[in-house]
């Protein structure tokens, strides 16, 4: 299954692969030169679509747990300063994603969304500090009863030039479905309450609608 975000770039990736692979049979004279300009076409396809793959995932729905909004590793477990929302100290819990990973963003807490807000910005390497201030972002907030309210924010990479956000204000979403997509390399932090059980640990390789990132 794919992501529908990657519907397009699949087939436009699907087109160019056949017509690199036609031209190449009726244009290409050198055998070695032609079998390697088609491999390489069959190589970009394949790429494309491991990228955009949107693996189905059971989650287990609980108003109690923070659940990873995306499949990647735990590279920041921190007390923070929040200055955009929540303006006060905050458990900041970061997942970085490589370009081989699953890159759907998924509502780590189900809930009504109270904040939602884009910014534009650079494309710093995502592991860079200042990466979440400054580069291309989203921040979102939402809320239940039980847990109170959790921010996540999408945040661009050095590769990723374009961030997807479903959440809306005043949405009532549920925990495990697409929040967004985040295209080609990127990371999610998590900012939590500092009386949050964390269930990860850093370096954790973590499944986004899956693994349990924290509980109250």
């Amino acid at each position: 299954m794919f992501h529908k975000e990657g519907f397009k770039i699949i087939t436009i990736t699907l087109l160019l692969t056949i017509a690199l692979a036609v031209g190449a049979e009726y244009f290409i004279s050198i055998p070695w030169l032609k079998i390697l300009v088609q491999v390489a076409a069959l190589i970009l396809l394949v790429l494309i679509l491991q990228f955009f793959r949107n693996p189905k995932r059971v989650t287990t729905i609980n108003d109690k747990h923070v659940i990873a909004p995306v499949d990647g590793k735990v590279v920041v477990i921190e007390e923070v300063f929040e200055k955009e929302y929540f303006k006060d100290k905050r458990l900041q819990i970061s997942i970085f994603m490589s370009p081989i990973n699953v890159h759907v963003t998924r509502y780590a807490l189900g809930g009504t969304v109270k904040f939602s807000k884009y910014h534009p910005g650079k494309y710093l390497v995502a592991w860079h500090p200042k990466a979440s201030e400054e580069n291309e972002r989203t921040t979102v907030v939402v809320a239940n009863e039980t847990y109170g309210e959790i921010l996540y924010r999408q945040i661009a990479g050095a590769l990723a030039k374009r961030i997807v956000n479903y959440a809306k204000e005043g949405m009532q979403v549920v925990q495990g479905t697409d929040a967004g997509f985040i295209k080609f390399g990127s990371r999610v932090d998590l900012f939590l309450p500092l009386d949050t059980n964390v269930k990860v640990t850093l370096n954790q390789m973590v499944k986004g609608g899956i693994d349990v990132i924290a509980e109250q």
